[in-house]
C-alpha cells in the first residue's frame, strides 16, 4: 500500500488517484464559481485553510502537472470573455458583485484541487484528503483480495466438477447406447402393434360379413318353416 510520503513524492502515484475528485466534498465542501467547473486561487486557499501565496508557490513549482489536470491562466480577451460569462451567472445567483481580476486570473478544476491536496504539506485539510485516498485504496485492495480468494475457490470447485464430469463420461455414453437400443425396441413394438391393428381390422370385417351371412341363413330358415309347416301337420292328421 502506498504511503502519504510516497504520494507526496511520486507523480505517477498521484496520477493514479486523479479520478477520485469525490473525496474533496467528503472532507470539506468546495465552493465553486457560478459555472460549477472552476475555482480561483482564493477559493483553493480558503478550502485548504492556507494563504493564497502558498497556493501560488505550489502552482508555480508544479505548473505542468497542474496544467495537465485543468489549471488555466487567463489573460486579455480570454479573461474578458470569462468575466462576462461569470457576471451573467453571478447576477443570476443572487450575489451583489462578481470580483474581477485586473490583468490575469488563474483557474483550477476539481482535478487540480485534488492534485494540490496530494502535494500541499502544511494543511490539515490536505492531509485528511490524502488519508481518505489511502484508506479508500486499502479498502479497495482488500475487496480485490477477497474477490480473488472467491475466484480461486470457484476455480477449485469447477476443477472438481470437471473431474466428476470426466468420470461420468463413460457412464453417460453407456446410458446413451441403452437409450438408443430402447428406442429401436419401441419402434419395433410400434410396427408390430400397427400390423396387429391392421389384422384386427381385417378380422372385424370378416366378422361383419359372417354376421351378414348368418342373418341371411336365419331368414331363409324362417321362410322354409313357414312354407313347410302346414303341410307337415296335415299329413300327420290323415295317417291317424
Amino acid at each position: 500500500m502506498p504511503t502519504e510520503v510516497a504520494l507526496l513524492e511520486s507523480r505517477a502515484l498521484r496520477g493514479e488517484q486523479m479520478g477520485r475528485v469525490d473525496v474533496l466534498d467528503k472532507v470539506k465542501s468546495l465552493v465553486m464559481l457560478p459555472d460549477g467547473i472552476h475555482v480561483r486561487t482564493e477559493d483553493v486557499a480558503r478550502y485548504f485553510e492556507v494563504s493564497t501565496g502558498a497556493v501560488r508557490r505550489l502552482a508555480d513549482r508544479h505548473q505542468q502537472e497542474f496544467a495537465e489536470n485543468g489549471m488555466r491562466l487567463l489573460r486579455g480577451s480570454d479573461l474578458r470573455s470569462f468575466h462576462s460569462d461569470m457576471m451573467s451567472l453571478w447576477s443570476g445567483d443572487g450575489r451583489e458583485s462578481y470580483p474581477q481580476a485586473a490583468t490575469q486570473l488563474r483557474l483550477y478544476t476539481r482535478r487540480t484541487v485534488l492534485n494540490i491536496a496530494m502535494l500541499l504539506r502544511d494543511s490539515d485539510i490536505a492531509r485528511c484528503v490524502r488519508t481518505y485516498l489511502l484508506d479508500a485504496e486499502e479498502s479497495l485492495r482488500e475487496q480485490y483480495a477477497s474477490l480473488d480468494q472467491r475466484v480461486t475457490r470457484i476455480e477449485s470447485c469447477l476443477s472438481g466438477v470437471g473431474s466428476a464430469l470426466q468420470e461420468l463420461g463413460p457412464v453417460l455414453v453407456r446410458m446413451s447406447e441403452r437409450f438408443d437400443s430402447l428406442d429401436r425396441k419401441v419402434e419395433m413394438t410400434h410396427q408390430v402393434v400397427g400390423a396387429m391393428s391392421l389384422r384386427l381390422t381385417d378380422v372385424q370385417q370378416d366378422v361383419v360379413r359372417l354376421d351378414g351371412r348368418l342373418d341371411c341363413f336365419a331368414r331363409q330358415l324362417r321362410d322354409l318353416r313357414r312354407r313347410t309347416g302346414p303341410r307337415g301337420q296335415h299329413g300327420r292328421n290323415g295317417q291317424g
